[in-house]
């Protein structure tokens, strides 16, 4: 057999193959769907004592909760450094109103189907096996590089708490990516880093926590969320006095190109900056899917779930772009791009609001306990979803081995603890981060998507709550979702289409052959 010589035709010899496969894959049942009858049996062990309790205040609560985390205080100096400067908080509306859009057709999907699941376990419902499969391997850009990216900032704050405390910090080669260098006012060479070595710990003590099967108390959380909202209120009341205007002029800069540390070309300004800095704090807004997946416990979902998660959304949505404009206010672009970074409000605090430097003390530890939470939560996620597709064959029994004595996922918990402690340990915070962004939107626009498409397929389908003006709705959170998609450029496209291709190798070389639906047909 003579095979094609050259890159074009190994580039072409694979499509034809993969397509090739898609095809026979079709004709066995890509697109095969477990049927809802079948996923309430499946859960009813662990469904039996759900009640609906949750009021739309709860809800919202629990939207707040998940929300606020490393986004807000590390992902809004990175907007502004490498985006949009002071216009970051246009971002953040732009991301806002992406995120309700999509929200409104989450919705939907979790009033659907009757049982607590991840927008996996819907997509199969509904879609097919091979759209599941895309939402569930996209959702690890979510959970698990979204825990890595919270991981580095972690580590940020924790030697500014080793330096409060006196200890003083780890060492730069041992706190930062072999891709990070360490640089003097003149712009010279002083440091390069080797391995975050603090990210990597908090990673493996959380991993270890869940193998434990340790849960937070509803009490822990309530006062989490009191904890991170009451700083974001602080700093807002104690900041806002402190604005130069001279730091938000002009507010929307002049398009151009910034190239940041590693190298990396950014459209800065302009158009193009915004929704590139929308689709950066668009990591800010990851969690709010968190509501959706309670329709279960909502006593009237119809109302209560747009109320939880439009709610949440409206409070952290005015809540960051007060705080992005006093932050962008206090200190400069030029302080986030150098002495700031991660850690850039309590830099900000303690260089330019005089008299409040326990508030930046504060400020530290209370972020590193919410950072904790939510890496906590993004693994235990990422554990969840990937035991679901264990049990459905898609991935290895591995995942679904349950620990003899704490009946937790541990063999899952510790191949995740590896894979996101690389992440952690190897690459920069604005790399994962701005993959954590991509792949959650992309998710979202499969979702919007589906919720189009079941309308039209399946329209008697119970529906607890609807979203409303389809396919308007769905439409136009594709158009958002997609506009801060294009907006992060197109290294991050290059590592969202890596990805999937990983994805479809491991599925049309794996997942077909073991799927547990298919052998059952």
């Amino acid at each position: 057999m003579n095979y094609p010589q050259g890159w074009e035709g190994i580039c072409n010899y694979g499509i034809l193959s993969l397509g090739l496969n898609v095809y026979l894959s079709n004709t066995m049942g890509l697109f095969a769907k477990k049927s809802i009858h079948e996923l309430i049996t499946e859960a009813a062990p662990d469904e039996k004592g759900l009640k609906r309790t949750l009021s739309a205040t709860n809800l919202v609560a629990l939207g707040i909760g998940a929300i606020i985390g490393a986004g807000l205080f590390v992902r809004t100096a990175a907007a502004a450094a490498n985006n949009a400067g002071p216009s970051v908080t246009i971002g953040f509306i732009v991301a806002a109103v992406g995120c309700a859009l999509a929200g409104l057709c989450y919705a939907e999907f979790a009033s659907m189907i009757p049982i607590a699941g991840s927008a996996y376990t819907y997509s199969y419902a509904t879609m097919g096996e091979f759209i599941a499969w895309i939402i569930g391997w996209d959702l690890v850009l979510e959970y698990a590089v979204g825990a890595a990216t919270v991981g580095i900032a972690w580590s940020e704050y924790f030697n500014k708490l080793l330096g409060i405390i006196g200890v003083g910090p780890v060492p730069y080669e041992w706190s930062h990516s072999p891709f990070e260098k360490l640089t003097d006012a003149t712009g010279a060479v002083t440091a390069h880093g080797i391995m975050n070595i603090p990210a990597l710990f908090i990673i493996f003590m959380i991993s270890l926590l869940l193998i434990r099967g340790t849960k937070e108390s509803a009490f822990f959380n309530g006062l989490i969320v009191i904890t991170k909202v009451s700083i974001v209120i602080l700093f807002i009341v104690f900041g806002w006095q402190y604005i130069n205007p001279v730091n938000h002029t002009p507010y929307i800069p002049a398009a151009t190109t910034f190239t940041d540390a590693q190298g990396v070309d950014h459209n800065y300004g302009g158009i193009m900056g915004i929704l590139g800095a929308a689709g950066v704090v668009f990591f800010a807004f990851i969690g709010f899917d968190a509501v959706s997946t309670a329709a279960q416990e909502a006593k009237n979902p119809k109302r209560d779930m747009p109320i939880g998660i439009l709610g949440s959304l409206v409070i952290c949505t005015i809540l960051y772009i007060l705080f992005a404009h006093v932050l962008t206010g206090v200190a400069s672009v030029d302080d986030f791009r150098t002495s700031g970074k991660e850690a850039s409000v309590a830099y900000a605090i303690k260089t330019y609001i005089t008299g409040y430097g326990w508030l930046a003390n504060l400020v530290t530890v209370a972020i590193l306990a919410g950072f904790s939470s939510v890496i906590l939560v993004m693994l235990m996620g990422q554990s969840r979803v990937f035991y679901s597709m264990s049990v459905d064959g898609l991935v290895p029994k591995v995942f679904s081995d349950l620990h003899p004595k704490y009946k937790t996922p541990y063999k899952s918990n510790l191949i995740f603890f590896v894979l996101v402690g690389i992440f952690a340990a190897f690459v920069p915070g604005d790399i994962v981060g701005d993959m954590t962004s991509i792949g959650t939107l992309f998710a979202f626009i499969l979702v919007c998507a589906g919720v189009w498409i079941l309308r039209i397929r399946h329209p008697e389908i119970k529906r607890q709550f609807k979203t409303p003006l389809v396919p308007i709705v769905p439409i136009l959170g594709m158009i958002v979702c997609g506009a801060m998609i294009y907006g992060l450029g197109w290294t991050n496209w290059a590592r969202l289409i890596v990805w999937l291709f990983i994805g479809f190798i491991i599925y049309f070389g794996y997942s077909v052959k073991n799927s547990k639906l298919k052998n059952k047909e």
